[in-house]
């Protein structure tokens, strides 16, 4: 194990920490403008953590902030944007909410499963994509189906659409 490895499971970077200072400097200088920092700086540890929060980088967060780690965890486990376990290198994210759904989602997300060999919440074998759970809004209804992979909307979506999408993916 390298010793970035062992500072990353060990609590925080030197470079997370100051990612994180950056943001801390938007807030109040008080305890509760530290918390309001937790949403960014889970996704400082989540990036630098091969895609999700293990529970000890978490429980670094919530010291780092001055938090009790349940109220990390909770928000962690509150926003979809967050994953708790280990996912694939990709991440699929399909809108199922009412303009996509009147468009079709269903059907998107019955190919995609279909495609992947897998259903929602579950990762391909080769570790490839995980698909995550359905999605309630990703605010682009205008394009309608629509579907998030790792940080890319992709919007006016058909099943050849999909297709070159997720073929494309490494």
């Amino acid at each position: 194990m390298s010793s970035a490895e062992k500072q990353i499971e060990a609590g925080l970077t030197d470079a997370e920490r100051e990612e994180i200072d950056q943001w801390l400097g938007r807030f109040p200088d008080s305890p509760e403008g530290r918390r309001s920092a937790v949403i960014p700086a889970l996704h400082v540890v989540q990036h630098n953590s091969g895609g999700w929060l293990p529970p000890a980088r978490m429980d670094a967060v919530a010291d780092y902030l001055g938090m009790p780690p349940a109220r990390v965890y909770e928000v962690a486990t509150f926003y979809g944007m967050f994953d708790v376990k280990p996912t694939g290198r990709h991440k699929v994210n399909i809108c199922t909410n009412i303009s996509c759904m009147l468009r079709g989602a269903d059907e998107i997300v019955e190919h995609v499963e279909k495609k992947l060999g897998i259903g929602l919440g579950e990762t391909t074998a080769d570790g490839r994509i995980t698909l995550k759970r359905e999605e309630e809004c990703l605010a682009a209804c205008a394009g309608a189906p629509m579907m998030l992979v790792d940080e890319e909307y992709y919007t006016d979506l058909t099943p050849e659409k999909i297709d070159r999408i997720l073929d494309e993916l490494e």
